[in-house]
């Protein structure tokens, strides 16, 4: 089942999780995020933030709940089946990158295009307007080792949003990069995924990175809240 345009690209439900031991990481927690919107969770180390992107992602299961994407539950679907959903509907930033060093920066940004059978010309294609967009034009042939940790997260972003996914999940995108080159990716972050129509959930400690979404939400043990009344 998909998603009709006014239904929200993610929605969770009541989710409840726990970590060996039995502590509870949240419990009740109810998301909605709308096509074309940038949702921010915020909350201390520790608290679950990237477990729930790994929920979302279909990488970790819930104690109890229901994670859609796209209307379609994830957890109706068996494990090659959340393999194929994330593949197509998902793109992912990593504070750490995870670029593959033996590849290209072409190669790595058209790698989910590949993955999901697109023709070699028209994966390369677009990795190189995706390339463009983050204004890394002619250095497709580059290798990761070659460029900058602030060129490292645009090729991450590029990679991310190459395939055109529902949702991108961004995890402390600018967590490793200084003040002045997390600013420019922010501003980058945000043109692409509205340039994209991508909805996006960012995890973040930085009240900046925060700023860029429509609404902040604290994560706490009794599922998300808005930040300071926002």
């Amino acid at each position: 089942m998909s998603g009709s345009p006014s239904s929200p690209v993610l929605a969770l439900e009541a989710l409840r999780k726990s970590v060996p031991g039995g502590r509870v990481l949240f419990d009740g927690l109810d998301l909605e995020v709308a096509p074309g919107e940038i949702v921010a969770i915020l909350g201390e180390s520790g608290v679950g933030k990237s477990t729930l992107l790994n929920l979302i992602a279909g990488l970790d299961v819930a104690d109890s709940g229901s994670v859609a994407i796209g209307g379609q539950p994830l957890e109706q679907l068996d494990d090659a089946a959340r393999t194929r959903l994330r593949r197509d509907r998902i793109g992912f930033v990593f504070q750490a990158f995870h670029l593959l060093p033996h590849l290209t920066l072409a190669q790595n940004v058209a790698l989910p295009l590949v993955l999901q059978g697109s023709a070699a010309g028209e994966a390369t294609a677009r990795a190189e307007q995706m390339l463009n967009s983050v204004g890394l034009a002619g250095r497709g042939s580059h290798r990761p080792s070659q460029l900058s940790g602030g060129e490292l997260q645009r090729v991450a972003l590029a990679r991310a949003l190459a395939h055109r996914p529902a949702i991108v999940l961004a995890d402390e995108p600018t967590g490793n990069l200084d003040p002045e080159t997390a600013e420019r990716i922010l501003d980058l972050f945000v043109a692409e995924v509205r340039s994209s129509g991508s909805a996006a959930i960012l995890v973040t400690h930085s009240d900046r990175a925060a700023a860029v979404a429509e609404r902040q939400l604290v994560l706490t043990p009794a599922g998300l809240v808005p930040r300071h009344g926002r």
